[in-house]
Formats: structure tokens, sequence, C-alpha cells
């Protein structure tokens, strides 16, 4: 049970390992991209590729969905960004449990955004974990964890990508274990958990009241969604990299803006140089680029501090 591109190597992996899938589940077709053209999920696709039966509900808790899942009589569910909440009806089909891959070392960051919000919150690890499926939000208990350093610079998009493959490792680890009768439960410490909410494009807007590195963390946690963003003369400037420099100013003054120096902006506690921008009409370019071909006249760039 999977939806995105996070969960595709996991099916693949599963598969390559030899175990039978008796189907996929994954959401609805959606519209998709600025044309609104009704689109496969990327698991969905996966499936069909794999020759795979795929089965796609609204709701899988309803009657509908519990049906198509009790028919196919599995042993065990695996479940990756599927985007739905299973029922203890669902839970209770599959004799050997349902076990969830997700992209943080829980307790932390349960939830629906734990890559993003890990490197927006200025994390130096994160990792995956695999856990038997509860009623809760990736509350169940731990049956393994890997953990991985965030680059300096890595974006979530890049973090995305490593944490697939080392969450599909990390299944097909999890099901061995399983299928052995060696799965070890570790109850999850409640005192430790923290809880991350979807991303939605407003959460882009910068804070120049952070200090450098937490404002440059955040610039990479909204990269490539929904981007991080200032308002520069009241028009939306996307800001796709950013990195601490020095220099000192009020939060969002801008410090200098020329083609030699590129574009300097102060904040809490220090300065950050604004490294990849795009203007309304333009496409994303380097600071330096832009300001070969546009002089910035304002004194201050717009974020949540005004």
């Amino acid at each position: 049970m999977g939806t995105p591109d996070f969960a595709v190597p996991s099916l693949r992996a599963l598969f390559e390992a030899g175990h039978e899938i008796a189907g996929v589940f994954c959401q609805p077709d959606r519209p998709q991209g600025r044309r609104q053209i009704v689109t496969a999920c990327p698991v969905k696709q996966a499936a069909l590729e794999l020759g795979i039966a795929v089965f796609q509900f609204e709701k899988i808790r309803r009657q509908e969905g519990l049906d198509a899942l009790r028919a196919l009589r599995p042993q065990l569910c695996v479940t990756a960004a599927f985007g739905q909440i299973l029922s203890q009806k669902n839970l209770d089909v599959p004799p050997l449990g349902t076990v969830n891959v997700h992209a943080s070392l829980l307790p932390k960051y349960r939830g629906a955004s734990p890559i993003q919000q890990a490197v927006a919150d200025g994390e130096r690890f994160t990792g995956v974990t695999t856990m038997y499926t509860e009623r809760g939000v990736d509350c169940g208990d731990i049956i393994l964890q890997e953990q991985t350093p965030i680059g300096e610079t890595e974006t979530a998009g890049e973090l995305f990508e490593r944490l697939a493959v080392l969450g599909a490792q990390l299944i097909v680890k999890t099901v061995a274990l399983i299928e052995q009768g060696q799965a070890v439960r570790t109850a999850q410490d409640e005192a430790q958990a923290t809880h991350c909410r979807m991303i939605e494009k407003a959460d882009g807007l910068v804070d120049f009241d952070k200090e450098p590195f937490y404002l440059c963390a955040h610039v990479r946690g909204m990269n490539p969604w929904p981007v991080a963003f200032a308002y520069l003369d009241g028009q939306v400037m996307k800001i796709y990299a950013a990195r601490p420099c020095p220099g000192q100013g009020e939060p969002g003054e801008i410090l200098c803006a020329d083609a030699k120096n590129g574009l300097i902006v102060g904040c809490k506690n220090g300065a950050v140089s604004i490294e990849r921008l795009q203007m309304p009409g333009g496409k994303p370019v380097s600071a330096q680029d832009y300001l070969r071909g546009h002089h910035i006249d304002a004194q201050k760039l717009g974020g949540k501090n005004g």
C-alpha cells in the first residue's frame, strides 16, 4: 500500500526479493500539473509494469476496500506513504500484521512531512523506521531503524531520494525477520514523540528573524516544493538555495545586490547569501545572473517578520 515516488523502491525491492505481492493499493488517479491531466500515481505505474494487480479506493477502510483486501488473503501488508488511515478491520486481515516504512527516526517526526520538516528544522541526522502499524499516526512498535546524516547543502528532494532507497533496503530486512519469526518489537517512547503536518505553500515564506543556519535549512527543506519565498517590491521571489555568509543587518535588510557579490540579506545574528532565485515570469537563475540584468532598488525583502 503506497502512492508516491517514495514507495516505489520498496515495492520493487520486495518484488525482486522474490515475495509474492498479491496486490497493490494506492490512491485514485488525480489531476496533475497546470493542465490538470488525470495521472496514475508512481506506485500504480510501477505495479502495472511489474504485472501486479492494482486496487484504488478513496478510502480503503470502507466496505469495498475491506472486501478487496480480504479477497487477496495476504499474510502480511506493507505500507509506505499510502496516504490513507487503515481501520482496525483492515489491520486484522493479514495474520502477520501490517508494517510501515516511515522516513524518520521515530518517535520523532510522526506524520505527513517528516523529510521536509527534518531538513527545515536544521536536523543533522534523520533516517528510516519500519514498525508495526496500529490505529493512530505512526505510533506502532518499532522493528528496525537506520540513521543517516543530512548533508550541509542537501535539499528535501535529494534526501527524499536517499531515504526511499534506504527504506526499501530496510523493509526487505524487516519482512525477512518477520518471515523467520525473529522480528523484535520495541515500543515507542511517547515522551519523545514529535509530529509534523502536511506542508502547504504558505509554509515556504522565509522568516528573516531566524539565524543564518536555520534560515538556510528552511530553504533546503522547502526545495523542491513548495519552494521558499520572500517578497521583493510586492512580488514573490522564490528562493531555491541560500547559504550563511559574513554580514550583519536588520532582518530582511538587503546588504548587497550586485552581479559581483550577489544578493546578501540580513537576518538574526548574521546574514545569508541568496544563491538561486526566481522572479515571476522568469526561470530559476543564480543571484549573480539575475543581477546582471536587473537592478534592485528595494531596501528590504519581506518575510514573516514583515
